[in-house]
C-alpha cells in the first residue's frame, strides 16, 4: 500500500488486534502486514512502548519447547483503543468526504 503506518496508527492497529484476543509478536506482525509491509523487528519497539504506557501486559507460554511471549490488553489499553477508534472514525469520515469532492462542512 502507498500509505505509511504512523506511530499512532501502529498503536491503534496493535491494540485492536490484541483487543480481539491475546497474541504473540509474530502473529501480530503478520496481521498488520496486511495493511503495510514492515519488518517483524519493527513491531517490538511499538509493543514495548505500549507496555511502558500500561496499555498491554505480557505473559509467557510454552510452545514447542520454547517460551512464547503473549501480549494482553489492559483496561487502560481498552480505553486507549476506544479513543483511537473514535479518532480513526472521524479521520476516515473527513478523508472520505474529501475524496468525494470535499463539499461537506461537517
Amino acid at each position: 500500500m502507498a500509505f505509511p503506518l504512523t506511530a499512532p496508527l501502529l498503536d491503534f492497529l496493535v491494540l485492536s488486534v490484541i483487543t480481539e484476543g491475546d497474541a504473540y509478536g509474530y502473529q501480530i506482525s503478520q496481521i498488520i502486514k496486511r495493511a503495510a509491509p514492515m519488518k517483524d523487528s519493527a513491531l517490538y519497539p511499538v509493543l514495548k512502548r505500549l507496555q511502558e504506557h500500561g496499555f498491554v501486559s505480557t505473559y509467557d507460554r510454552q510452545y514447542q519447547g520454547r517460551n512464547r511471549k503473549y501480549y494482553q490488553i489492559t483496561a487502560a489499553g481498552r480505553n486507549r483503543q476506544a479513543e483511537l477508534l473514535n479518532e480513526w472514525n472521524e479521520f476516515k469520515f473527513i478523508i472520505d468526504d474529501i475524496i468525494k469532492g470535499g463539499i461537506s462542512d461537517d
